[in-house]
C-alpha cells in the first residue's frame, strides 16, 4: 500500500553555511477509480480516506445520494485504484471537465446550476467570537500537516466542535473525503459548517452546496465566481479567517453581533 508521506533528505543554505537534513514530505499519487468494472477517471492525491475519496466524489457530483447504492468499495492491493460497485448499472458521464482544483481537479457538474438544495430555512447562527475558534480547532485537526507540511486540511463542525476532518494534497478532495466520511459514518449533524485551508473556488463551493453546509470558512480568498455562486444558493461564506478577524463575503446573517 501506499503511504501518506515519504521520507526525503534536503539541503538548506542558512546564515552562509549549509546544513543536511532529514525529513518526511506529502505523497502526491495517481488512484484511479473504477466504477462497476470501468474505469472513470484518475484522482492526483493523497493515499489516506481513499474509500472515502471515492465515495464522497460519486455523491458530490449527484452520482448517488447514499450508501444505500453502494453494494461494495474497496482499494486495491496495490493502492492505486479504488472499486466501487453500485446496486444498478450507470453510464459514465460523457466528458469530464478540469477545474481551478490544485492537482488538476475534475467534475462532470454543471458548476452555474443552483443545486436542489435551500439554505433559506438553515436560521441557525454563530458568534463572531466562534469562527476563530472554529478556525483554531481546524489546525488541532492537521495531524499530516504537522508532520510533513504541504497539506491542505478540511473540517466538518456542528458549530461547537470538529465532527469529521480530511487532509489531501488537493483542497477539492478534502471535501470529498468528508461527504465519503460523513456517508460511511452515517454523521449528518443538524448545523453543518465547513472550515478549510484551501481557496474557494467554484468547485469547492459547489460541493459545499452539495453537502448542504450553510456556512464555509477559508483561511484564504474566495473566487468572484465562489462569493456569486454563495450569494444565489444562501451559504454564508467567510474568507481570511483568523482569531480575531474574518471576511463575510455573502449571507452575513448567520453571524451575530
Amino acid at each position: 500500500m501506499i503511504t501518506p508521506q515519504k521520507a526525503i533528505r534536503y539541503d538548506r543554505y542558512e546564515f552562509k553555511k549549509w546544513e543536511h537534513h532529514d525529513a518526511e514530505t506529502i505523497v502526491e499519487t495517481p488512484v484511479s477509480l473504477t466504477v462497476n468494472g470501468q474505469v472513470w477517471l484518475t484522482f492526483m492525491c493523497t493515499p489516506v480516506h481513499l474509500e472515502a475519496l471515492a465515495v464522497g466524489f460519486l455523491y458530490n457530483e449527484g452520482v448517488i445520494e447514499s450508501m444505500k447504492e453502494v453494494e461494495d468499495v474497496r482499494i486495491c492491493e496495490h493502492g492505486d485504484n479504488v472499486d466501487v460497485w453500485l446496486d444498478r448499472s450507470i453510464e459514465q458521464p460523457v466528458s469530464w471537465r478540469r477545474t481551478s482544483g490544485c492537482t488538476g481537479g475534475i467534475t462532470a457538474v454543471d458548476l452555474l446550476a443552483k443545486p436542489d438544495v435551500s439554505f433559506s430555512g438553515n436560521r441557525f447562527e454563530v458568534q463572531p467570537e466562534a469562527i476563530g475558534n472554529l478556525v483554531e480547532m481546524l489546525f488541532e485537526s492537521q495531524e499530516l500537516y504537522r508532520e510533513t507540511g504541504g497539506v491542505h486540511t478540511s473540517a466538518l463542525s456542528d458549530g461547537e466542535k470538529v465532527v469529521l476532518s480530511a487532509e489531501d494534497i488537493g483542497r477539492h478532495n478534502t471535501l470529498d473525503k468528508i461527504a465519503g466520511l460523513c456517508l460511511m459514518k452515517n454523521i449528518f449533524p443538524e448545523k453543518r459548517i465547513l472550515i478549510t485551508t484551501g481557496r474557494i473556488s467554484s468547485e469547492m463551493l459547489q460541493k459545499a452546496a452539495r453537502m448542504e453546509a450553510a456556512i464555509l470558512i477559508s483561511r484564504t480568498s474566495p473566487s468572484s465566481l465562489s462569493i456569486e455562486m454563495a450569494e444565489r444558493y444562501g451559504i454564508t461564506l467567510i474568507g481570511y479567517a483568523r482569531r480575531n478577524r474574518f471576511n463575510v463575503y455573502s449571507n452575513s446573517q448567520r453571524v451575530g453581533g
